[in-house]
């Protein structure tokens, strides 16, 4: 895609924060692993819809898929289709809480319009990190918006610790590690 292969950035995957959710002992690429598969019924009703918008945006969808089961665990912790105490809307949590990203949710919490609007941000963090890092690689600018996705580009300072404000001090890393395994496994 025209913002980075997702397949070739380095990664640490989940923190122990995070595989906690899951009851799991470990933390790393295979917890990741481990989460992504367990989401993965849940998230081939959506194979379609993500598929497309990826193609629309230049976004792999195995990127859409991973944020879908970071996020929401692919809509398995909405309630309504709110999620976060009611500031977070659909499938890729867009932040409508006024102190936070202040969106307006567009479309229905699984809907291609919803996909399309979160993609849309997404690409907005990463053009972001593109100009406050130029001489980044691609690959990292990619990481770097994705960590923006979750905590803003102003919580991005460095390569190096790209995850060191984001929730579970892990968000770019667990959702690199989820896309690698949905495109590798699973053909998204």
């Amino acid at each position: 895609t025209g913002y980075g292969n997702i397949m070739v950035i380095n990664t640490t995957g989940a923190s122990m924060q995070t595989a906690k959710q899951d009851g799991l002992k470990k933390s790393g690429v295979s917890a990741s692993q481990e989460m992504a598969n367990t989401d993965l019924d849940e998230m081939e009703r959506y194979r379609g819809t993500i598929n497309r918008v990826g193609a629309k945006y230049g976004i792999a969808a195995a990127l859409i898929a991973a944020i879908i089961s970071r996020e929401p665990r692919a809509g398995k912790g909405l309630v309504g289709g709110w999620g976060d105490h009611g500031k977070a809307w659909g499938l890729m949590q867009v932040d409508v809480n006024p102190k936070g990203g202040g969106h307006t949710a567009r479309g229905s919490w699984d809907s291609e319009e919803h996909l399309c609007q979160a993609i849309e941000i997404l690409v907005h963090f990463i053009k972001l990190i593109r100009n406050k890092f130029p001489s980044w690689r691609q690959d990292q600018q990619l990481k770097g918006g994705i960590a923006a996705y979750n905590m803003r580009d102003g919580n991005v300072h460095s390569i190096e610790h790209v995850d060191e404000n984001t929730t579970g001090r892990d968000y770019s890393n667990d959702v690199v590690a989820r896309a690698q395994w949905y495109h590798k496994r699973r053909g998204y």
